[in-house]
């Protein structure tokens, strides 16, 4: 497995290395400190299979560098590991295109099952993009979520216990792997059911249904 560990503090990047080594001892690890030594090592080596990526490094002109990847390297996922902790900056990410936004002060345990959520598929945040909506105005969360919510509440009565069961554990961060085993499930099986929650929800990714399905109250969030 190639992975490339782009942040400017060498520190990060080798503390990186050593928790992902520790889990997947085979893994190749790629260093790169700029937006520059970045797009180098993606035009120079042929399989890359995650980015982890320091938001605000020397180049990286904000959220542009993340844009450009995602737009250009498409198969590849990218998480973003970044002290830029705001909820606002997590929904950017997300919607630039990575696959994850994993905060710095996160524990190992968190970036580990972030990260195989993502390679398994996945999109992970943490549970602060859930509480987004919270920090809104009324006004605001009046305009932007009652029809929203009126919606995922009539989708979320279609619901198959086993879906709302499946549901719970998307909130939780699982991989349709781990879903499995909790469920004691095939991981088809588990597929098939995520599909037909994004499909009653018209969501285009788990991450999507998960917010909607909080800001709903039909999960109580983390």
């Amino acid at each position: 497995m190639n992975i490339v560990v782009a942040d400017d503090h060498s520190l990060i990047r080798e503390g990186l290395e050593r928790t992902l080594k520790s889990v997947k001892p085979n893994t190749v690890i790629h260093h790169a400190q700029d937006r520059d030594s970045v797009l180098s090592l993606l035009e120079q080596i042929n399989k890359i299979d995650l980015i982890l990526l320091d938001l605000f490094m020397p180049g990286a002109n904000g959220f542009a560098l993340l844009e450009t990847i995602c737009k250009t390297y498409k198969t590849i996922p990218v998480i973003v590991i970044s002290s830029a902790e705001e909820p606002e900056n997590m929904r950017k990410a997300i919607d630039c295109g990575a696959a994850g936004f994993i905060p710095k002060s996160a524990t190992t345990e968190i970036m580990i099952n972030a990260i195989n959520l993502v390679c398994s598929g996945g999109v992970y945040l943490p549970v602060n993009i859930l509480q987004y909506q919270d920090n809104k105005t009324p006004h605001q969360k009046n305009t932007d979520t009652v029809s929203l919510i009126d919606e995922t509440l009539d989708a979320s009565l279609k619901l198959t216990k086993r879906q709302k069961e499946v549901l719970e554990l998307m909130a939780k961060g699982l991989a349709n792997k781990e879903i499995a085993r909790a469920l004691s499930l095939s991981e088809h099986t588990i597929k098939i059911h995520v599909t037909a929650i994004l499909r009653l929800f018209n969501a285009e990714n788990r991450t999507e249904a998960v917010v909607m399905a909080h800001t709903a109250g039909i999960i109580k969030g983390l």
